[in-house]
């Protein structure tokens, strides 16, 4: 008879947590080919009856499980996301490359108006600051002025806290009057003076520049060899110029360095008696090596006589020429005497 009554104690719970009564959870079902991955559904949450919902209170776990400690998968659970990016375009047609055209002139037109407005704001900034900068200028006149007036009411008041006579006020101004009178006489003078100078610059500047003109006009109605020479001279004169200012710089050098080499010598005795003897010690050497050459020019006895006798014989030659050429000049001076007495 116990066969025939139905037990009354429940069934066993399920790994999920939750007793298999009515329909099997999704977790244990067989997969299929058509099941979507719940992506509507946010990894925290877990579907009821899953293997990531709630545990029984008759479980044998009794700490809670995080899901989004574990990967969603196939059956339910969204899978690790990759870096790798699906698949792309495979045709790269015609309308590809307009579309990836027009982006780019969009980011170029969108560059370019991003640039104007930073150039028109920074004319606007340039303006101001021209501005400010002359009136910066006005300002620092006017605080100069303002400065001479504060020095002379400065002066004033020294005058008076001193109790100087009004006498020696009026001859101190007196006497700074005069004074600017002439500084200012002095200063007209000089302005005078550069305006002038001013003038003759600007009238040689002138007169260089059309002789240079000139120079060119004749450098191009030169044949193509004189240009051609003309460029070689002018290089050799610019190669000139440089060793000429390389050479006064070395001679300047050379000058500084002999001041001070002579001032040295002129605050020690010791010095100055050196410098006698190299300078002695240089014309003995000197003399020395004229007498070495004067030796090596004079050759052997027999060379001298030959030389001797060559240069009596020129000096004989000479002699004959010049006195034909007197005897031709005594002839004429004859002939011409005759025919002016006839």
């Amino acid at each position: 008879m116990a066969s025939n009554h139905k037990s009354s104690a429940p069934r066993p719970i399920s790994r999920g947590g939750i007793g298999l009564t009515g329909r099997p959870p999704s977790g244990i079902r067989p997969p299929s080919g058509n099941v979507r991955v719940a992506t509507a559904m946010p990894p925290t949450t877990a579907r009821p009856g899953s293997r990531g919902g709630p545990l029984g209170t008759g479980g044998v776990l009794s700490s809670q499980i995080k899901v989004a400690d574990r990967p969603v998968t196939q059956q339910g659970l969204s899978g690790m996301k990759t870096g790798m990016k699906g698949p792309q375009r495979q045709i790269l047609d015609k309308s590809y490359y307009l579309g990836l055209l027009r982006s780019k002139i969009s980011e170029l037109t969108t560059e370019i108006n991003k640039l104007q407005k930073e150039i028109e704001m920074y004319n606007q900034e340039n303006s101001v600051y021209l501005s400010y900068e002359k009136r910066a200028e006005t300002l620092a006149v006017e605080i100069k002025d303002f400065q001479g007036q504060l020095a002379d009411y400065n002066m004033l008041v020294d005058k008076l806290n001193t109790n100087t006579e009004m006498e020696e006020v009026m001859s101190d101004y007196n006497m700074l009057k005069a004074q600017n009178d002439r500084e200012t006489q002095s200063m007209d003078v000089i302005f005078t003076e550069r305006q002038a100078k001013e003038k003759q610059i600007r009238s040689v500047e002138e007169e260089v520049e059309q002789e240079k003109q000139a120079a060119d006009g004749i450098i191009k109605n030169m044949s193509p060899e004189k240009q051609v020479k003309y460029i070689e001279m002018k290089t050799t004169n610019e190669k000139l110029l440089q060793e000429l200012d390389t050479l006064q710089q070395q001679l300047d050098s050379l000058n500084m360095k002999k001041e001070s080499l002579e001032t040295e010598i002129a605050h020690s005795q010791v010095k100055q008696e050196a410098v006698l003897l190299y300078e002695k010690l240089y014309e003995l050497e000197s003399h020395r090596d004229q007498m070495i050459a004067e030796d090596k020019s004079m050759g052997s006895p027999m060379e001298e006589r030959e030389r001797l006798l060559k240069q009596v014989k020129e000096d004989n030659q000479e002699i004959a020429s010049m006195e034909r050429q007197l005897t031709d000049i005594k002839e004429k001076i004859n002939q011409f005497s005759e025919k002016k007495k006839k």
